[in-house]
């Protein structure tokens, strides 16, 4: 008897019901996490729809800590000759949609998380900081925006990215210029004397989830990841 026609019904028909049967995250924003089924999503393991959310939650992120800095620092994305913070950001995310053809995928993001701090630096600060750390973020990735059973993941590089972000958070934290002036505002204090911790619980969960995913990835391929740090006051980052 021939099977393979009938089986390959089941499989989409279960398939089908799966996704139809879940109930979606309303977030407070108002986005969901629902997504409709197609049949490239036969060709994903478990652990594919892991990364892939994983990887979503970092890019939102990313999102989210840019058009602060932007709203913390004006100056920057006026430089860059946007109308607004938000028209900015909206900019430099704009590569993500078609990230494999983008020529942002070659930028050199170690020299770009350099350049913010740089006296002689006239550009957008903003830009050239987040810009370093989306790359090196879909670096870590392979540069892959979907995932699937052969898709290669190398949990050492989502810890190295891990590792980078914790240095670049302490150089946004400290690094003054010669004034003695905070380079780039974020963390900061309310009008009542209240600190605003906002970008340290962002950075915070971009890093949680990087090491989260780093060693689900590292069970998966059975390949231990080896630890390590980055020199923060030499700014030497970790390979992706």
């Amino acid at each position: 008897m021939n099977r393979p026609a009938p089986l390959l019904a089941s499989l989409l028909i279960v398939a089908l019901l799966s996704a139809c049967s879940g109930q979606p995250i309303q977030r407070k924003d108002g986005s969901s996490s629902v997504r409709s089924f197609s049949v490239k999503d036969l060709a994903k393991g478990d652990v594919d729809d892991v990364v892939e959310i994983h990887q979503k939650e970092i890019l939102g992120i990313l999102k989210t800590l840019t058009l602060k800095l932007y709203r913390r620092n004006p100056n920057e994305w006026r430089k860059s000759g946007f109308a607004s913070a938000e028209a900015a950001t909206a900019d430099l995310f704009k590569p993500v949609s078609e990230w494999q053809g983008s020529t942002q995928k070659d930028l050199n993001w170690e020299t770009a998380l350099h350049d913010p701090w740089r006296e002689d630096f006239a550009g957008d600060r903003v830009k050239a900081l987040m810009s370093g750390l989306l790359t090196m973020h879909m670096a870590a990735f392979n540069h892959n925006t979907e995932f699937y059973l052969l898709t290669e993941m190398d949990a050492q590089k989502l810890y190295n990215a891990a590792r980078n972000t914790e240095a670049v958070v302490w150089k946004l934290s400290t690094a003054k210029n010669l004034r003695g002036e905070i380079i780039l505002l974020s963390n900061g204090f309310d009008a009542n004397g209240v600190a605003n911790l906002s970008f340290e619980r962002e950075f915070g969960k971009l890093i949680g989830i990087q090491d989260a995913l780093a060693r689900v990835i590292e069970d998966k391929n059975n390949r231990a990841i080896r630890f390590g740090v980055v020199n923060l006051a030499s700014m030497v980052f970790l390979p992706i």
